[in-house]
């Protein structure tokens, strides 16, 4: 009996099935399971880790940790941002180039370090980019310039790129397609708290410790967490080097924008990082400004509501596996819309609910997004990952910056209206093309 790539196209989409095939569709399931389990037993083909196994938990430690270092070193810029106007006396769209030019080497980075991998390894190159991030963020708090502290900022996002597209990848290879959603949901929990933790750290550190003495605890938190990715992660088992080559890149290049469904996925990314990342670069300007007035400390405490995404990241995955991508994630995308526009009333407790909704959807959206771009791309999986992360990060360095000139000519209410228009797009690719592809079968959980 021959084994069936996990990841082939009549697996890689959605669960939705006409009625009529439910039964044929049912007994593929059936089979698939008997030949992993064949497999498994005879040693050929894939050997997947599994859900519930000792190697499954200790494969999501280390990924949940380099996820929460890589966020917490990309964002914990973000709540200092006033503190670095102040400083350096520039205005916000300068001051948010601290977190800009970090995502824009990470995307551009995300180009070849995913067919780096397919040719290193994958573990070899995600542990070296943690390692090489946590030094170039000690590196930043020591730079005497914003020229210098803005290049140390540009090779932490360089480093961060061989982590952020690899990581998906390595689970797509090594985890059961079975548990593929959720296990992405879990990762992008990590995620979800890193992003959380190095804002709240940051901000609230700030108010009693140098921004500089701030940005080394956090380069001190990032070395331990590598330390316990490189003890804890297994060795990838279904990695086939494949040697590196600028024709293949691009020819993986053209077969991925040639699916029906990838690039739109890709530029999904793109406008929903846009708009996540833009509320969370002016929203401490609005509130240390009248009529709050708020500390810095209390500001970064708003990051709370990441606490949100760390649930919905998996409650989206495992929405998706349930229910189908397409059914579900243009549902998340109005989630985002509804919580930008509660940020327009002037009451803090709806302000927090709007970012808090928004923050919710978006990493729901995120996750059902790029599980799906893994189980659509049947080939050179690697690279398809980085494409997603390449738009993905690149909107949160185009639009990140661009709102800020929204802040300057008409404050908060222009910067809302940057969002949804960023949303509206967003919804309208979720809606009239990626609701209306083909809809295949896929495992179940």
């Amino acid at each position: 009996m021959n084994q069936r790539p996990p990841d082939s196209r009549s697996s890689s989409q959605d669960r939705s099935i006409p009625q009529q095939n439910s039964d044929a569709s049912a007994e593929a399931r059936t089979e698939r399971v008997i030949e992993d389990e064949v497999a498994a037993l005879t040693g050929r083909g894939p050997r997947y880790i599994e859900k519930g196994s000792r190697e499954y938990r200790f494969t999501m430690l280390a990924l949940f940790s380099a996820g929460f270092a890589t966020f917490a070193l990309l964002y914990c810029v973000q709540p200092l941002m006033p503190i670095l106007s102040s400083a350096f006396a520039i205005n916000a769209a300068q001051s948010s180039l601290v977190l800009s030019v970090a995502t824009a080497t990470l995307a551009l980075g995300l180009l070849i370090t995913g067919s780096l991998s397919d040719a290193l390894g994958r573990k070899n190159i995600m542990s070296l980019a943690l390692v090489s991030a946590a030094i170039f963020t000690l590196l930043t708090a020591l730079m005497p310039s914003w020229p210098l502290i803005l290049l140390s900022r540009a090779l932490v996002g360089l480093s961060l790129s061989g982590l952020a597209a690899v990581a998906m990848t390595y689970l797509s290879e090594e985890l059961s397609p079975r548990a593929l959603g959720v296990s992405m949901g879990i990762y992008i929990s990590g995620n979800a708290i890193g992003g959380m933790s190095g804002r709240v750290i940051s901000g609230v550190l700030v108010d009693f410790l140098p921004w500089r003495v701030v940005m080394l605890i956090l380069g001190g938190m990032a070395l331990l967490a590598a330390l316990a990715f490189l003890r804890w992660l297994p060795a990838s088992r279904n990695f086939e080097a494949r040697p590196f080559s600028l024709r293949g890149l691009l020819s993986g290049t053209r077969l991925h924008f040639k699916d029906p469904g990838l690039p739109w996925l890709f530029l999904e990314g793109f406008l929903l990082m846009g708009a996540f990342v833009t509320m969370f670069n002016y929203i401490g300007y609005r509130l240390l400004d009248a009529p709050y007035f708020y500390s810095q400390a209390l500001v970064g405490l708003i990051s709370v509501v990441y606490l949100c995404g760390i649930y919905s990241s998996a409650w989206g995955g495992a929405m998706a596996d349930k229910h189908g991508h397409r059914n579900v994630f243009w549902g998340f995308v109005l989630l985002l819309v509804a919580g930008a526009l509660l940020t327009l009333f002037n009451a803090i407790v709806l302000i927090v609910a709007g970012i808090a909704l928004l923050t919710f959807g978006f990493f729901a959206a995120h996750s059902t997004a790029s599980s799906w771009v893994g189980r659509r791309a049947s080939v050179a999986r690697g690279q398809a990952a980085s494409l997603y992360l390449f738009f993905y990060y690149l909107g949160s360095s185009v639009a990140g910056t661009s709102g800020g000139m929204f802040w300057h000519m008409a404050g908060w209410p222009g910067v809302v209206g940057f969002i949804v228009l960023l949303l509206v797009a967003a919804l309208a690719i979720a809606w009239f093309r990626l609701h209306r592809l083909t809809p295949l079968h896929t495992y179940t959980s």
